[in-house]
């Protein structure tokens, strides 16, 4: 495989680019810090195929960008492959306001050809290729220039090795007939609605106990004006105000500026400064939370009961046992809290559909309504359909 010099001119990624576009795939990776900015600052982006691969330097003077984006997010004959990809294709988005597709998550891919939940990239690495990679440039401070030849290296690596792995997974995935099962998973991973930053949906991501409309309202209004202060100033949303601090001043208001002095989680400056000002002025105006807007009651922590708690539990026995017969991870097939719903009544649940029906879904209803019994076989615990046992043995149990 070539591997280029670090590419800082915008007529060399235009050539490679046009290279690339003529490939089946294309491996991507970024580089990227966001601890101290609201928006991740990219600093080095890598991609390649089986022949060739190339670090980009985005932070180069002059050089334009548009023939890389162009190739992941315009140009549908190319898959794009990344490893564990959700804040890469974030990025893509924060620039181009579009995403990369088709596209194709090796992490997600594992999931459906081994237990594995959320395989790292150098778990990955070891499992297929048999390499160790060399961890050493893994914090270090990608916005700094010049790059260490090092430091390239490691990057490129994230891709000349997924080039050679993915081949192989796409391989095994194809054998056993489980593509199908992450059609869905790779568009969602792609949609861009995940990556699009709405002010007023914020307060969907912060814990609030409670469906009072006037705290949730103060919840939202506060929440969208912490996004766009933090937007503004390009600050993570926490150095404006953690969520706890924000959830707490929505449930107990301060009636003026100078109470915020009261409020644990702000510094004393807030009782007279301008942020303080606007603080109060959001909760001035805040309106209680529309109807339409009231979050929907949780199934979570349903009346369940001891039984039906003891029912969860048996539901998430079979999924390690179904999870194991199949070298598939659970997480593939459903999740806890959709376990805990179905064993309370509820059945308009994904793993009641499709693939993960015929898969799991099927036997796991069979288990609420009492059709599937736990079984230990040859010292193995299995699954038996109480129809497939012999009268005669239910009968001697039940005289028991």
């Amino acid at each position: 495989m070539k591997i280029h010099d670090l590419i800082t001119k915008t007529a060399e990624l235009e050539a490679l680019c046009t290279r690339l576009a003529q490939s089946d795939f294309v491996c991507v990776d970024t580089e990227f810090m966001r601890e101290n900015t609201y928006w991740p600052e990219l600093c080095l982006i890598q991609i390649g195929n089986e022949e060739e691969a190339a670090a980009v330097d985005p932070l180069a003077e002059g050089l334009d960008l548009k023939p890389l984006w162009d190739l992941l997010t315009d140009n549908e004959d190319v898959l794009k492959v990344f490893h564990a990809g959700g804040q890469d294709v974030e990025i893509i988005y924060n620039f181009t306001q579009r995403t990369p597709h088709p596209i194709f998550d090796t992490q997600i891919a594992m999931m459906a050809i081994s237990q594995s939940e959320q395989i790292g990239y150098a778990n990955l690495v070891e499992s297929w290729l048999g390499l160790t990679i060399d961890k050493g440039a893994r914090f270090t401070d990608w916005g700094r220039r010049p790059l260490t030849d090092r430091q390239i290296e490691y990057a490129i690596g994230d891709v000349t090795h997924l080039a050679t792995i993915f081949p192989k997974i796409l391989k095994k995935l194809i054998k056993t007939g489980r593509g199908g099962w992450l059609d869905a998973e790779m568009e969602k991973l792609a949609d861009p609605e995940n990556y699009r930053t709405d002010p007023d949906k914020a307060w969907l991501r912060i814990r609030q106990a409670g469906r009072n409309p006037q705290v949730l309202g103060r919840l939202k209004a506060l929440a969208a004006w912490r996004e766009s202060e933090a937007q503004h100033k390009d600050i993570p949303r926490g150095r404006i105000m953690r969520d706890e601090t924000l959830a707490d001043i929505a449930s107990h208001p301060p009636k003026k500026q100078a109470d915020l002095i009261k409020v644990r989680g702000l510094s004393t400056a807030w009782k007279d400064n301008d942020i303080g000002k606007r603080l109060m002025k959001v909760l001035e105006k805040a309106e209680p939370l529309d109807k339409s807007e009231m979050p929907e009651k949780t199934s979570r922590g349903a009346p369940l009961g001891k039984e039906g708690a003891l029912v969860a539990d048996l539901l998430k026995l079979l999924l390690k046992i179904r999870a194991r017969e199949i070298d598939v991870a659970s997480r593939l097939l459903t999740r806890s809290d959709e376990m805990e719903a179905l064993a309370a009544g509820l059945r308009d649940l994904a793993v009641l559909q499709g693939w993960r029906y015929e898969i799991f879904g099927r036997d796991a209803l069979d288990l609420v309504e009492g059709k599937l019994a736990f079984a230990v076989k040859k010292g193995k615990l299995t699954m038996t359909h109480v129809d497939d046992v012999p009268t005669g043995v239910i009968e001697a149990e039940a005289a028991e």
